[in-house]
């Protein structure tokens, strides 16, 4: 299974510097969240160690395209539903009552 012997190492490196319960709580968050990197979840235990919501500093990964997130304009979901709506209104339902 891919994926299992990175995940053990994951464990096994942690446990070395944080309690057991510890390990397993970040490990659980990881899991839900689907990053199972040994720095994803030693983020997660450092963030819940320090009381702190999780952040991931991107400067340590340098390869990771940036992102760049706009506030949604409202005004794009009518284009989105006034789009649906012209689909709906132009498509041809097929005739069943042709002999072929």
């Amino acid at each position: 299974m891919p994926g299992v012997r990175e995940f053990i190492q994951v464990v096994l490196r942690l446990m070395e510097d944080f309690h057991q319960h510890q390990v397993e709580q970040a490990v659980v968050e990881a899991l839900r969240l689907g990053a199972i990197s040994f720095d994803a979840v030693k983020m997660l235990l450092l963030a819940r160690l320090e009381n702190r919501p999780a952040r991931l500093d991107l400067t340590f990964y340098p390869y990771l395209p940036a992102a760049t997130v706009r506030t949604t304009d409202p005004r794009a979901y009518l284009g989105l539903i006034a789009s649906a709506d012209l689909a709906a209104a132009t498509t041809v339902e097929p005739r069943h009552d042709v002999a072929s």
